[in-house]
């Protein structure tokens, strides 16, 4: 997964002339900094809600950078290294962000990179079995040995079933079913939606480098030929439930509820900030609901994960299984407790963390791309949670309870508590 007090974002320039980079993209965001880095991110419509075949996607984002029409894999690398920057993917539920960092002045090298992979990416087979698999095994592995990670997975499989509840990550059966034509299709399909975010860059030299590569795409240009256009997956619908896996190592609960109503996000941050026990001084106990009942070795963090249709609310318990029941409860009862009212001084602690965390977050690059990939301007954002008040926040917390909610425990299940018994009776 970027300052947002030092970042502006660029109006398009004032041009009088046509260029190759018109178009090309269906939406640009730059942001002009002081800092001497800079970063270009694609942005493609081709996370694990749009793929047709499990796995797809984390296959996909595997991929990235390898070899192409200009380039072989080892020469990205190596040019890459020459200019000291840095290439990357990240696959989320809904994107996959290709991102290029590097210092200011080096934008032609690593824009076209990325360009180039872009429109003339090979997906050779040597390649899927030789180190993309071997990469995703590894990748599949550790996050179902993490078992706060296999949790977040399984609450979004029950809360959503499929498109969102797709999984992050490929299992074994799509690891020997996937095909490079599988992988090549995803990516063909979600190059048309394509999106730009630039930081540390002015947007005539973001254009300039744009101009440059595609000039030398030739007939490879046509990849870009249908930008503006953007997938339409299903609508998201929430269901939630309950469901308990067996794993080892430490365990996991995640007590959440899900949400199809948009305007709904805001209070949703300042809720998961009223709850979240993580204190702001590190040696210090949290002054939220749930902070009492935290056992010593317990770890809880609130968080909503908000995507273009839809959120995922909710509170990951993680520690020994035998500690985890009295979290859990008191996460149920706080938020039980915020339903009948929110004080005043709570709401006013939970609007301030949530507006920092969201202002904070766009301190990563993955932050801010994580920020804007949903259209939605962090600092629309922050306005929204910043007009919330006590009964904003517990009318949010009411809305939940009415529905149904999203249990998933990871781990020692002989032990780790069932939903009844922390308080949920309707998961």
């Amino acid at each position: 997964m970027l300052r947002a007090s030092r970042l502006v974002r660029a109006a398009a320039p004032a041009r009088g002339y046509a260029t190759a980079a018109d178009g090309f993209a269906s939406k640009t965001t730059v942001f002009e900094s002081v800092k001497p880095t800079a970063s270009v991110t694609f942005l493609l419509k081709a996370g694990a809600r749009y793929e047709q075949k499990p796995g797809t996607a984390h296959l996909l984002s595997n991929f990235a950078f390898t070899s192409n029409g200009k380039r072989s894999t080892l020469g990205t690398v190596r040019e890459s290294e020459l200019y000291g920057g840095i290439l990357s993917s990240t696959l989320s539920r809904e994107h996959l962000a290709l991102t290029a960092e590097f210092m200011r002045g080096d934008e032609a090298f690593f824009v076209d990179v990325l360009t180039q992979y872009l429109a003339t990416a090979q997906f050779e087979r040597h390649e899927l079995t030789e180190s993309v698999l071997a990469a995703v095994a590894a990748e599949s592995a550790a996050a179902e040995a993490a078992s706060a990670t296999h949790a977040l997975e399984l609450a979004h499989q029950v809360a959503f079933r499929s498109g969102l509840g797709n999984s992050l990550y490929a299992d074994a059966s799509a690891q020997h079913n996937l095909t490079v034509a599988d992988v090549a299709s995803l990516h063909s399909s979600a190059v048309p939606g394509l999106q730009i975010l630039a930081t540390g860059i002015s947007q005539d030299a973001l254009l300039a480098a744009l101009d440059k590569s595609l000039a030398s795409l030739g007939k490879n240009k046509g990849a870009f030929s249908g930008a503006g256009a953007s997938a339409s997956p299903a609508k998201s619908a929430y269901y939630g439930g309950s469901t308990r896996v067996s794993g080892h190592g430490p365990s996991a609960v995640f007590v959440g509820f899900g949400s199809t109503d948009a305007a709904a996000t805001p209070a949703l941050h300042a809720l998961a900030a009223h709850l979240n026990p993580v204190p702001a001084v590190k040696w210090s106990a949290g002054l939220g609901p749930v902070a009492s009942a935290i056992a010593p070795g317990v770890t809880v963090r609130a968080a909503t994960l908000p995507y273009s249709d839809a959120a995922l609310f909710g509170l990951i318990i993680e520690g020994e299984a035998g500690k985890l029941a009295g979290a859990a409860k008191a996460a149920v009862e706080g938020l039980k407790a915020a339903a009948g009212g929110v004080s005043k001084e709570d709401a006013t602690r939970a609007v301030a963390k949530a507006r920092f965390q969201l202002a904070s977050a766009l301190e990563s690059t993955d932050g801010a791309i994580a920020s804007y990939a949903n259209g939605v301007a962090p600092t629309q954002q922050v306005e929204a949670v910043s007009a919330l008040d006590g009964a904003s926040v517990s009318k949010i917390a009411g809305e939940l309870l009415k529905g149904k909610a999203t249990f998933v425990a990871v781990g020692d299940t002989r032990v780790l508590p069932y939903a009844d018994e922390v308080g949920l009776t309707n998961a």
